[in-house]
């Protein structure tokens, strides 16, 4: 016999209500809201990882612009120590060196002759 069954779920504050057509009975429905709710959560994971994917790229590109920022500032000191050229490895040279990478190293070479 075929036939409509209603369930409620709560969620939080939300009463979520599915209805299911069954026709072996329960046992139907609760594979039918077994796979619902495999199905629903993959959505969410995916959502979830779609929405930090972007966030993390920026952090690992920055983090890759600094690592290089840095090493460019202590190859500009090895070499321009003899010359009496420093550049120094602080906080605030190596946000500009992780932001704008090589061009920011490139900044602080030039401001370091003009200041």
């Amino acid at each position: 016999m075929l036939k409509w069954m209603e369930t409620a779920i709560p969620y939080g504050i939300f009463m979520l209500r599915i209805t299911v057509f069954s026709s072996k009975g329960d046992d139907c429905m609760d594979r039918g809201l077994i796979i619902l709710a495999w199905i629903i959560g993959v959505l969410i994971v995916f959502a979830f990882g779609k929405a930090m994917l972007l966030p993390l790229k920026v952090i690992l590109r920055l983090v890759i612009n600094g690592i290089v920022g840095g090493i460019v500032i202590l190859l500009i000191n090895l070499v321009g120590t003899p010359l009496g050229f420093t550049i120094s490895l602080n906080p605030v040279s190596a946000l500009v060196a992780g932001i704008l990478g090589l061009p920011g190293v490139i900044l602080l070479v030039i401001l370091k002759y003009l200041l």
